[in-house]
């Protein structure tokens, strides 16, 4: 089961009258790693996490597959429509492909690819992040061949749902859902714009790929702004409760740094809505994109003013000592919006928290919560807070990836972990494979290795049971936020204040 998010939290920044004098930062430098703060084997934490991904690829793998439990699967997917829809990869603990946080999945790792390439490149996995933009971008050429028409999802959810089977051995309808003309999805088109004009940059060796990721961005932004209107097709599992805007501007600033071209910075100026938000997640982008454009503010002397703001808002709304905190944290120190795969916002929140930073020391800038300065090391120290909450510093004493730290998960809810390897062309009973492979409170025969789980609740109670699938039912976007802020931490280590 999965557990989608709600509209994000506003935020709305009171005049700096209001600021009390007693919670003023001193601005002083915070050093990422002093204090006798946790540091785990954040490389290795790393590695893992790439790994899940992995993990959670459909279609034909390659000889190099490192998840030696998994097989083929889906290679039919796409014929009851004539086409290829083989590849992507599936969301959580199921075996649905879901376009909307498929392609946020996406769009996060070519970001992480492009802002982290130093420390991916010394940790000795570049190669391996962007294969994993890639085995996404390849199934969204496929999926987007057709102009103004873009498939959506592969799998019939609900029946997918009655039948605990790993993919390669599913026998459930592979429906397939699309979105066009008639039947607009302004979010998913938008979302598998940014996710292809990400990836163009960082392909932008190969020149004839990196062109054909181009191409086909700029006609679905087209198609997303022109056709305008929510798909429902994904609910109640993916609903977009807040709406396409977020991803018209998300897409609008990829493109833009992917082209450089006035008519994308027109439309971010003129044409897009931009809102101050607490949240940044699979449906909710403006954070990213306020981060991505504050640098435009702060470097090119004039325009896009608003954004710089818009980003500092997001860090007045999260950090506990501004008087702006609107988000909640945990006894324990862990961001909390809500229950199911609340790990995605402590893994977005560190993650917009490093390059944010990043940019903020690159241009000489902290961050105003209204007429009170914080600067860039309350970022990173927050970030590392956050991450090393995922490893093992939290009040349960244990991590929350699987197969790494002190007792970590054994219980992953998902099917190709918690299922034994089967011969091909095994028949699963249905009925009974939810008592024989769900039900039994034993550990999973196959180790789902860097899965970061759903995460304790608000209370930072965590039970390691398949069936608690809000504790315990892992995300590619969950994982796909994590990597960026592991890589920093596993190169810049004690000097993670460093620059790049």
């Amino acid at each position: 089961m999965k557990h989608r998010s709600p509209r994000g939290m506003r935020v709305h920044a009171a005049a700096a009258a209001l600021l009390l004098a007693a919670l003023v930062l001193s601005g002083d430098v915070l050093p990422a790693l002093g204090g006798g703060a946790p540091s785990f084997d954040y490389k290795d934490a790393l590695t893992k996490s790439i790994m899940f991904l992995e993990a959670q690829r459909s279609g034909k793998l390659p000889p190099n597959n490192r998840i030696k439990w998994r097989g083929d699967s889906g290679l039919q997917d796409g014929e009851l429509a004539h086409v290829d829809l083989t590849g992507g990869y599936y969301d959580a603990g199921d075996n649905v492909k879901y376009g909307l946080p498929l392609a946020f999945t996406v769009t996060t790792l070519a970001w992480t690819a492009l802002a982290f390439t130093n420390e991916l490149q010394a940790a000795g996995e570049l190669d391996n992040v962007h294969a994993a933009v890639k085995w996404g971008t390849d199934f969204f050429l496929k999926a987007a061949a057709k102009k103004n028409h873009l498939w959506v999802q592969v799998g019939d959810p609900n029946a997918d749902h009655q039948c605990w089977v790993r993919p390669e051995n599913m026998k459930t309808p592979r429906t397939l859902y699309e979105i066009n003309e008639n039947t607009p999805g302004s979010e998913i088109a938008a979302e598998t714009a940014a996710a292809m004009a990400a990836a163009s940059m960082v392909f932008r060796n190969e020149k004839l790929y990196s062109r054909r990721l181009l191409n086909k961005a700029k006609l679905l932004f087209q198609f997303a702004k022109t056709h305008r209107g929510t798909y429902d097709g994904e609910c109640p599992f993916y609903c977009s409760y807040s709406g396409y805007n977020d991803e018209l501007l998300w897409a609008a600033t990829w493109l833009f740094l992917a082209t450089k071209r006035q008519v994308y910075a027109d439309f971010i100026s003129h044409e897009a809505i931009s809102s101050s938000v607490a949240e940044f997640s699979w449906d909710l982008k403006f954070p990213g994109a306020q981060v991505l454009l504050a640098e435009l503010n702060m470097t090119s002397g004039g325009g896009l003013q608003s954004f710089k703001a818009q980003a500092d808002n997001f860090v007045c709304a999260v950090l506990p000592d501004t008087p702006f905190h609107q988000v909640f944290i945990t006894p324990g120190g862990m961001i909390h919006l809500r229950d199911g795969a609340n790990s995605q916002y402590v893994t977005g929140t560190a993650f917009l928290f490093v390059a944010y930073s990043d940019v903020l020391l690159r241009t000489n800038q902290v961050v105003m919560c209204g007429n009170q300065p914080v600067q860039p090391a309350r970022l990173r120290e927050f970030a590392k807070q956050q991450i090393d909450y995922l490893l093992g510093a939290n009040p349960e004493g244990r991590s929350y990836v699987v197969g790494f730290g002190v007792n970590p998960p054994t219980q992953p809810h998902h099917r190709g972990a918690s299922t034994p390897v089967l011969p091909l062309g095994y028949v699963v009973n249905c009925g009974m494979s939810f008592n024989d492979w769900f039900a039994p409170d034993r550990p999973n025969p196959n180790e789902l290795t860097g899965a970061i789980m759903g995460g304790p609740d608000g209370s930072d109670h965590f039970t390691d049971k398949r069936s608690n699938s809000s504790c315990t039912e892992p995300c590619t976007y969950i994982n796909s936020l994590s990597i960026g802020p592991l890589a920093a931490l596993a190169i810049r280590g004690a000097n993670l204040l460093a620059t790049h």
